[in-house]
């Protein structure tokens, strides 16, 4: 299932399929880390990103991958306002995404014409972020999570990892909505790889279609993760094929968001499941 998510400035992105496409301005991020740290370079990727079809640029200037270390406010400024404020005149038609839990970075950033916040923190690493969200009211990636970045893959534990997000995603709704942000504003992720065992992971993508329930639009952010490795024994450059087959059978299931590396690969496999998915009253049965 799919719907509607409002963003920032009161705009509203239909019911669809939409490619969220990475930029790490970080030195340590799991697949690209230091390869966009200088701002030409940055730049230079989100053109890119956003000429291969990229329908949201979502930027992040400090890396959450697991066992990674905290960056200040001032130095994540530095490296995501450059790339926002740049983009927004060039592609105005395309919004940009934060990935921050920092209510000062994303207040900043907002005010540089960024149009989501994607947290993956839930607002419990900042809660000053919640009163950011009410009164900016942007878009808003609530993502689970068991534990920080720092610890949060030393020993992750489920009992029935699908019903356990369920739950946190219907309380952190309702404490969001309870403080003044709009239900239509937020999309759910469950937060592929953090905190999470291989098979919860698979869990998770394998019922993907039980959080539907909560009509908000599924974001995921599952490619070129560590799953693959577990699973398939992939190294970090290996793991395309693997990330594009998940994409497909996500988006036919109803997911609204896909979080990529490669564009241009996601939006070839878009169009497929597309193509083969979509009813053709016209055509001939052979």
């Amino acid at each position: 299932m799919r719907a509607e998510w409002r963003i920032a400035g009161d705009r509203v992105l239909e019911p669809g399929t939409y490619v969220a496409g990475v930029l790490n301005v970080t030195p340590n991020s799991f697949y690209d880390g230091g390869n966009y740290l200088a701002s030409d370079a940055a730049l230079a990727r989100a053109r890119e990103i956003l000429t291969q079809g990229a329908d949201i640029l979502d930027v992040g200037g400090e890396s959450t991958r697991p066992f990674s270390g905290r960056v200040g406010k001032n130095e994540e400024l530095e490296r995501v306002l450059p790339v926002i404020r740049e983009v927004r005149p060039e592609f105005p038609d395309r919004p940009v995404s934060v990935d921050t839990y920092k209510a000062d970075t994303a207040r900043e950033a907002l005010d540089a014409g960024a149009s989501i916040v994607n947290d993956v923190t839930a607002c419990s690493l900042d809660p000053g972020l919640r009163e950011v969200l009410v009164q900016y009211q942007p878009g808003y990636v609530l993502m689970h999570s068991q534990g920080r970045p720092e610890d949060m893959q030393k020993d992750p534990c489920y009992s029935d990892p699908v019903s356990e997000i369920s739950a946190f995603f219907e309380s952190e709704l309702n404490r969001l909505t309870r403080a003044g942000l709009a239900q239509e504003c937020i999309s759910l992720d469950p937060g592929i790889g953090f905190g999470k065992r291989l098979e919860d992971n698979l869990a998770i993508l394998r019922h993907i279609e039980h959080f539907f329930c909560f009509g908000r639009p599924i974001f995921i952010g599952q490619s070129n993760k560590s799953l693959w490795q577990k699973l398939l024994g992939l190294g970090p450059d290996q793991r395309q094929n693997a990330t594009q087959v998940a994409t497909a059978l996500l988006a036919e299931k109803g997911v609204s968001v896909h979080r990529v590396h490669e564009v241009d690969l996601t939006m070839q496999t878009l169009t497929i499941v597309n193509e083969l998915t979509r009813p053709n009253k016209d055509e001939a049965h052979v």
